[in-house]
């Protein structure tokens, strides 16, 4: 699921439109524990969204497509 600019998402029952797409390491302690180590993951795919004129960065994986 290729995200870009301008597409609309759904994300925690809101819809927003992309603003930005980058990629940024995340740490996710339910999977990797509470010791964070940046060293030993990669950046994954994230957008900055607008919401009500609020602007939130979201890893993709947790955007649901609406329209492109």
């Amino acid at each position: 699921m290729s995200m870009v600019v301008g597409d609309l998402v759904k994300w925690n029952d809101k819809t927003g439109v992309i603003i930005r797409i980058f990629e940024q390491k995340v740490w996710r302690t339910k999977e990797l524990g509470k010791g964070v180590d940046f060293t030993k993951i990669n950046p994954e795919p994230f957008a900055e969204i607008m919401v009500s004129g609020s602007a939130f960065k979201v890893p993709q994986v947790d955007l649901q497509l609406v329209a492109g």
